[in-house]
């Protein structure tokens, strides 16, 4: 299972670049509002300029504020062509009209992250529509059925029976490192998280005491 960092922030991309774990990123509008103001394509670019600087290109999810087919087209197209990066996909969140804008913007070439999913019902929409990958709200799907893992399992079951293998489950609204192995049992390709749940991942007790151990033998060892 991939691992993504959900966040629009510099400091964070940038420390998860330079651990190199991360395989993506993926942003929307809730987390650039945590940012500092300014023009939203410029902050995109600053995120790619990120990417090349440590020359690990990863995914670069970015979504669309639009909310008619037509406008969302046209963003989308926008963005591409303004932040003219390879591994660049658009967010579009799920819906009727907006099935039709997956589907255009997909026929025309460009990668969509189906965003905003509560249902396997949506991810079979959003797939046949043409979505490279589908996100689930992991944690908001919990809270209205009591869990995210028949979600998730249920979506990998219907692709891996129908052999779909050009889309991926991403799940989102990540709380806990133990969200993150759940989604990863369930089946889910890649999960996308803050760098706070990542740094608490690399730590464990067990690996503190250890660690203290061996430096203490060899420090005995050395006198």
């Amino acid at each position: 299972m991939k691992l993504f960092l959900d966040t629009a922030n510099l400091a964070d991309i940038e420390t998860a670049l330079q651990k190199g774990f991360i395989k993506g990123i993926t942003t929307n509008p809730s987390l650039m509002a945590k940012e500092p103001k300014g023009n939203y394509i410029d902050h995109m670019k600053k995120i790619v300029k990120l990417i090349d600087q440590y020359s690990n290109p990863v995914s670069l999810s970015v979504e669309v504020f639009a909310q008619n087919k037509e406008d969302i087209i046209t963003q989308a197209e926008e963005l591409v062509g303004e932040i003219q990066y390879e591994n660049l996909s658009i967010k579009v969140p799920i819906g009727w009209e907006e099935l039709e804008a997956i589907y255009t913007l997909s026929n025309q070439g460009i990668s969509v992250n189906c965003t905003c999913i509560f249902s396997e019902a949506q991810c079979m929409l959003a797939t046949n529509a043409g979505a490279q990958y589908i996100s689930i709200f992991g944690n908001r799907v919990k809270e209205l059925r009591g869990n995210f893992t028949g979600t998730v399992g249920a979506t990998r079951k219907w692709l891996d029976m129908n052999n779909i293998t050009k889309t991926e489950i991403i799940m989102g609204s990540i709380r806990s490192g133990i969200d993150i192995v759940d989604a990863q049992l369930a089946g889910a390709h890649i999960v996308t998280a803050g760098l706070p749940h990542y740094i608490k991942m690399s730590e464990h007790p067990g690996t503190t005491a250890s660690v203290d151990q061996f430096m203490t033998d060899f420090e005995g060892w050395l006198t």
